[in-house]
């Protein structure tokens, strides 16, 4: 009898993980295949453009370190999200966040570089790029915490205002003089995050991931974490429960802001070395999808990010091959959220039914 129970259990459970792996790769696979689509209907071979866009982000040595560089940014990115989402708090001002904090600390670290030693002057660059994206969250964090209103409103105009300004300050204020060209000034090379094994590869990757595995621990393991799911599963039995709900939703804003921000410097920091004016690679919203997919677990988070860094890094390569612009990446991050609403649309379906 044990035994059938047992394997009952583990048949449950395998059933379980199937059905995760289904819901999380399946998206994935459509919007592969529909964007290969796509392709051939603009006469170009996806088999061709995909085998340059692997080739180059994971098969090429160079490739595959630009793709870890750039992972370290995407990881904070998707650690900030993680934190919002698990809250209930839909923070999509994550693109402003990056650019504020990215502006002041390009701003500020080559002024003190010489100053300080180098440590310090990573170090400082790091907290003042938190720090600002942290401030800049908390304007939709109070209209939330205090006046009820929707911070999908409220973070998506911040976002807008945040872009304006971040490209402001670059030609008016941080403008760098000694140069024509709309910019800050330019953190130099020996000054910046040091690269890992004697590669190109920025240590913010390291960074990245610390980050976004602190903010899977505290989401799960913690009384903190807890406190915070419990906001976001319903408000209403937190406020019951005694929980402190509006300082709680400034600290989620908070740290979710103060993550974006900082994913801002480590990008200045450890590859860019400054900002240009209308500068946005528009990080944030490019991973919204897939955080989504990885059900909001940082370890899956972090085979996702790895993913869309390979297409990232791998569509400049495949676009001088094929002609095919870069940004036919984001289309295939558009379609995959179209297959994850849809995945999820039958998910609900068979679960009613079930039920």
């Amino acid at each position: 009898m044990t035994d059938t129970v047992q394997t009952t259990d583990a048949g449950q459970r395998l059933r379980a993980i199937v059905g995760v792996l289904m819901m999380s790769l399946g998206p994935v696979l459509m919007a592969f295949l529909l964007s290969g689509v796509i392709l051939l209907i603009l006469k170009v071979n996806p088999f061709s453009y995909y085998g340059y866009v692997f080739g180059r982000g994971l098969l090429s040595p160079t490739g595959v370190q630009a793709t870890l560089t750039r992972m370290g940014p995407l990881l904070l990115i998707a650690a900030a999200l993680i934190v919002a989402f698990r809250a209930g708090i839909w923070n999509l001002g994550g693109d402003a966040q990056f650019l504020v904090g990215a502006v002041f600390c390009a701003a500020a670290t080559p002024l003190m570089a010489p100053h300080v030693p180098i440590w310090l002057g990573l170090l400082a660059g790091a907290a003042i790029s938190a720090i600002f994206g942290a401030l800049w969250a908390l304007v939709p964090a109070f209209l939330r915490a205090y006046q009820g209103l929707n911070e999908i409103i409220t973070t998506l105009m911040m976002n807008f205002l945040g872009i304006s300004l971040a490209s402001v300050l670059v030609k008016l204020v941080f403008l760098d003089p000694a140069t024509t060209v709309p910019q800050t000034r330019t953190l130099a090379v020996e000054d910046r995050l040091p690269t890992l094994f004697g590669t190109t590869i920025s240590s913010g990757l390291i960074i990245g991931l610390v980050a976004i595995l602190v903010v899977h621990f505290m989401m799960t393991r913690t009384a903190f974490g807890l406190r915070l799911r419990v906001v976001g599963g319903n408000a209403s039995a937190a406020v019951h429960a005694g929980l402190a709900v509006p300082l709680l939703t400034i600290a989620v804003f908070a740290i979710s802001g103060g993550l974006a921000g900082l994913s801002g410097g480590v990008a200045i920091l450890g590859q860019y070395g400054n900002v240009r004016a209308d500068w946005n690679p528009a990080y944030s919203l490019s991973i919204v999808p897939l955080v989504f997919l990885a059900r909001f677990n940082g370890f899956a988070a972090i085979g996702f990010v790895g993913l869309f860094s390979i297409l990232s890094i791998g569509a400049e390569s495949a676009a001088r091959r094929t002609g095919v612009p870069n940004y036919f990446t984001l289309v295939t991050i558009g379609i995959l959220l179209v297959m994850l609403a849809v995945s999820e649309y039958y998910s609900a379906k068979r679960q009613k039914a079930g039920a």
